[in-house]
């Protein structure tokens, strides 16, 4: 069960792996601008 819709057409936030910078985007920025790392769509859960 998810408690946040989604919106495919709307900006999602990103997150950072490393050092924890959010970003919002229409599509995932890939690396972080601060520290190269990953990013992550904060609406989909980690397992």
């Amino acid at each position: 069960m998810r408690d946040v819709s989604y919106d495919p057409n709307s900006k999602s936030a990103y997150e950072c792996f490393n050092c924890g910078t959010i970003v919002r985007a229409e599509s995932n920025p890939g690396t972080c601008d601060n520290c190269g790392s990953a990013m992550r769509n904060r609406l989909i859960p980690l397992e």
